[in-house]
């Protein structure tokens, strides 16, 4: 086990961009969007000295209580099956907690829930894990809907597609809509489709500042599309392509013009990006896990697996906590701010 200098972060780097469970969240380069945190990585190592396994964790301070929460978002990046070297990661993850104090450890690796073997090795190890029926009770939502694209050419996906779906790319075309890669200067075009998809499908938006900050920190590894009727902006999407795997983050739309279908066209061309660069998968990421005709997110559904893609249902998130009662203090201060927060809410309307 090492809890790496940072002369040494150029090898993590190169480990896990090249390994096949690599994630942007787990990229060095995280770090630069999730700037308000601190950070430590921490690597495992064979008999040669060689990177077999690391995470990068994400330090959040508490103040007035004195603790810390640890995370790794779609950690750790190894063999999920070998349990020496989760075991070895473990013991770092440990030293780290009695750095800073923490009070829990967070991590939701990319596999899935019929993982039993890394599940018994993540208990045998002392985690708790924890998982909800929707799948957004986690930070990470658990339901990830995916077009594995199995090294298929452009005309053989399009081709699996969904006629609906194909037919409502066309339709997109047919109108002109425009489809383009954007930069920084398109940020409040971006904003305003946000706020707009938030108020309409119930959920808070993030600040400009960090979207800002994710284009510049994950540089070549992220595209801004956006999309232009009448040349108006009218949709829009911030999608990441790392370590073979390209998703769709972000995504927004206006009320209007709904009807010449610019999301599709938007997801098509993202599709094309992760073909191109020949990526194994296209991760649509989160869906509900309810997914009946008739629930309250069923659209977002049907909307995906138009593309004909799977849908994988995670393990959900491994928790080890090393002070309970600092846990129970942290709850019950979120719990706090949160009722707060929408009691100022309501005060505004």
């Amino acid at each position: 086990m090492e809890i790496l200098s940072k002369d040494k972060y150029s090898e993590y780097e190169e480990f896990v961009k090249n390994h096949p469970n690599g994630t942007f969240t787990q990229s060095v380069k995280w770090t630069g969007v999730k700037s308000n945190w601190g950070h430590e990585i921490v690597v495992s190592r064979d008999k040669d000295g060689k990177i077999v396994g690391g995470c990068l964790v994400l330090i959040r301070k508490i103040p007035v209580i004195g603790t810390s929460f640890l995370y790794s978002p779609r950690g750790p990046i190894c063999d999920l099956h070998d349990e020496h070297v989760l075991a070895d990661l473990k013991k770092g993850i440990d030293e780290l907690a009695k750095k800073y104090r923490a009070h829990q450890y967070k991590m939701d690796p990319n596999t899935l829930m019929s993982d039993s073997e890394f599940i018994d090795i993540a208990k045998k190890l002392g985690f708790k894990q924890f998982y909800g029926p929707e799948g957004f009770e986690t930070i990470q939502a658990r339901f990830n809907y995916r077009l594995y694209l199995n090294g298929r050419s452009e005309d053989e996906i399009f081709k699996a597609l969904t006629q609906k779906t194909r037919y409502n790319i066309r339709v997109a075309l047919k109108h002109n809509v425009e489809m383009r890669v954007v930069g920084e200067e398109h940020l409040d075009d971006f904003i305003r489709l946000m706020q707009t998809t938030g108020e309409r499908d119930g959920f808070n938006t993030r600040p400009k500042e960090y979207f800002r900050r994710m284009l510049k920190a994950l540089g070549e590894n992220v595209r801004m599309y956006m999309g232009f009727y009448e040349g108006k902006a009218v949709c829009a999407a911030i999608t990441t392509n790392y370590a073979g795997e390209t998703c769709y983050v972000y995504g927004a739309s206006d009320n209007a013009h709904r009807n010449v279908m610019p999301n599709y066209l938007m997801q098509w061309e993202m599709i094309k990006w992760a073909i191109e660069t020949n990526c194994r998968v296209y991760d649509f990421q989160g869906v509900s896990g309810i997914i009946e005709e008739g629930s309250h997110m069923y659209g977002l559904y049907r909307f995906k697996k138009g593309f004909n893609g799977t849908l994988d249902e995670l393990a959900g998130e491994f928790d080890y906590y090393y002070r309970p009662v600092a846990k129970k203090a942290v709850d019950i201060a979120e719990k706090l701010n949160v009722s707060l927060r929408n009691f100022k809410r309501k005060l505004k309307k």
